[in-house]
């Protein structure tokens, strides 16, 4: 009968390295795109040899295909929690401030998403499709069903949920151009959280019935 190996589990050192390479390639992406990144910058950015990183890795692709599948659950987590059974404006203006939180908490991972998406989602496209979708697809019709109701304004839930993701991941994708134009004010992530507030409030109130 063959004798079974059981897999080595990674060392302590291991687990570190791997845990130093990634947090390093998420710092050379979000800056310089997947195409600008190379192995040389990671290596750097990690203070560790490229042999070292290879043994890791089989590249930068297997890198950063690893970040965006570790990014995919945290991206969805916000969605996720959006409750069916709560109140829509409250779960909805909630959602928002998540996205917001999201993108003032993690500008890299974001930043490295945007990145993936605007090359077409070559690593990412499978998960889109197996996530994302079929979630966008129930909470959409969650949505649509509170605007059934009339418990708030009735529009494309998929263009609503659009409208929140560029607006909250502006302040992440945009963060130099934004610093710049609120003159580096220091309560900017609070002036955005009351702006969306607003106006997200606003566009969800269903019109006063005609007289």
């Amino acid at each position: 009968m063959p004798e079974t190996t059981a897999k080595k589990k990674p060392s302590r050192i291991q687990r570190r390295n791997r845990r130093v390479i990634l947090d390093a390639a998420l710092d050379v992406f979000s800056t310089y795109g997947f195409r600008g990144a190379t192995l040389d910058q990671i290596a750097s950015e990690a203070g560790l040899s490229k042999p070292n990183i290879l043994y890791y890795f089989s590249g930068k692709e297997e890198i950063h295909t690893t970040l965006l599948s570790q990014l995919m659950e945290t991206w969805l987590d916000p969605l996720v929690e959006l409750d069916a059974d709560g109140d829509p404006r409250t779960e909805l203006l909630d959602y928002v401030q998540r996205k917001l939180d999201m993108a003032r908490d993690l500008p890299r991972e974001s930043r490295l998403f945007a990145g993936e998406i605007l090359r077409g989602a070559p690593h990412m496209e499978p998960r889109l499709q197996s996530d994302l979708k079929p979630l966008f697809d129930e909470k959409c019709a969650v949505i649509s069903d509170w605007m059934a109701a009339g418990k708030i304004a009735r529009m494309d839930p998929r263009h609503l949920i659009f409208s929140i993701w560029s607006t909250t991941q502006h302040y992440a994708d945009f963060a130099p151009q934004v610093a710049l134009l609120l003159d580096g004010d220091a309560d900017q992530h609070q002036q955005a959280s009351d702006h969306l507030r607003l106006m997200f409030s606003t566009l969800l109130t269903p019109a006063a019935p005609q007289q």
